[in-house]
């Protein structure tokens, strides 16, 4: 499996690349701001074809730029249906601090293609399988994509729903503290700990790690 990462933006969104190795297809997840140059260039160095692109829910940091990418590709984007409207109006998930920031509007507009994701579903792409779990708290319609390597270890493209030593955010529009910290206990913390995480900000982690020294899942007994 080629897993190709890199921060994005000034949000440092991380977009990855998933193939099953060098010049094969790949899926794009979360293409943020600022993404479209290093996705270019990561896509010809690996001679890469994407075939969709998965985001992992719908706040503007990670779709910003979603709808260039798709459509330059002429490929769709896979979102779950309590994020779609995010797409084209962003301002819905983000605070008055950073709706000030970008002076109360901020425009984005859907691919021509969407697709929605399903809960417990498995998506076969680019010669892949990932199963889509949907992992309300951080937004409504957060969910994580996990597919395994040839030796059957999984990796989790967590989004903002489990950072390496923290979680996910629950202030903005549509979070909810206590449903992450169960969306994480009954969705991750019953995976392997070798699962390898691949969160939306910061460094990879694993399952095990976060299991183990993971301050914001300490407090809730059975993590």
């Amino acid at each position: 499996m080629l897993v190709v990462g890199f921060p994005a933006g000034a949000f440092q969104t991380n977009c990855y690349l998933v193939a099953t190795g060098v010049g094969e297809a790949c899926v794009i997840v979360d293409p943020g701001q600022d993404a479209e140059e290093p996705l270019s260039a990561a896509l010809a160095e690996h001679r890469l074809t994407p075939v969709a692109v998965l985001l992992t829910h719908g706040h503007f940091d990670h779709t910003f730029s979603v709808q260039p990418v798709c459509d330059g590709a002429d490929i769709p984007a896979w979102i779950h249906p309590d994020d779609r409207e995010l797409l084209a109006d962003p301002m819905k998930g983000i605070s008055k601090e950073s709706a000030a920031f970008f002076g109360g509007r901020l425009e984005l507009r859907e691919p021509r293609s969407v697709e929605l994701l399903v809960d417990g579903g498995d998506l076969e792409l680019a010669g892949m399988r990932l199963r889509v779990d949907h992992t309300p708290g951080h937004t409504r319609g957060s969910v994580v994509f996990t597919t395994e390597t040839e030796d059957g270890v999984e990796v989790i493209l967590a989004g903002d729903t489990l950072f390496a030593g923290s979680i996910g955010r629950t202030d903005l529009p549509g979070g909810s503290h206590e449903q992450l910290l169960t969306s994480i206990q009954d969705r991750l913390m019953t995976r392997p700990d070798s699962g390898v995480v691949l969160p939306g900000h910061g460094p990879t982690t694993t399952i095990g790690r976060e299991r183990a020294a993971n301050p914001f899942l300490q407090t809730r007994q059975g993590l």
